[in-house]
């Protein structure tokens, strides 16, 4: 294994930012798709392609991988004292109004992680497309000890 390799995150970005970044006792996460090791799960529009149960799932997977990257930037889990704001954003048609069903999603997962710690407060937002089609998308900031 390379020196670069062995730095990789885990949760690897897509592009040319860096997946979280620590500054001043907070961690911010760039945004977090439903990704296993780079490879989206799944793609598609709430509402049409996916079902409420299928997005809490994508939006758990996100927020999962927000968590790690989080964690990671931190120095460990055990670093965060506990997770502040999320947003959560869907790829849904006009008709679909149950974003905070789908946030859900994401928020079991955090206090699945963490317990009371995972506890947010969050915004969750429809918007016509997300990257690389996927259906949703988790921003996660959190205060580091």
């Amino acid at each position: 294994m390379t020196d670069r390799q062995e730095t990789r995150p885990s949760v690897p970005p897509q592009g040319d930012y860096r997946a979280a970044i620590v500054h001043n006792g907070l961690v911010y996460s760039a945004g977090m798709t439903p990704r296993v090791a780079g490879t989206l799960q799944t793609r598609g529009l709430v509402g049409r392609d996916l079902s409420l149960a299928e997005a809490q799932q994508a939006a758990a997977l996100a927020a999962s991988n927000a968590l790690r990257a989080v964690a990671e930037a931190a120095g460990g889990l055990d670093r965060i004292e506990r997770c502040l704001r999320m947003t959560v954003f869907l790829a849904c048609t006009e008709e679909f109004t149950a974003h905070s069903a789908v946030a859900d999603g994401a928020s079991a997962a955090l206090r699945a992680w963490l317990g009371d710690r995972g506890a947010v407060v969050r915004s969750a937002v429809g918007v016509r497309c997300l990257p690389s089609g996927a259906p949703v998308e988790v921003e996660l900031t959190a205060a580091v000890g």
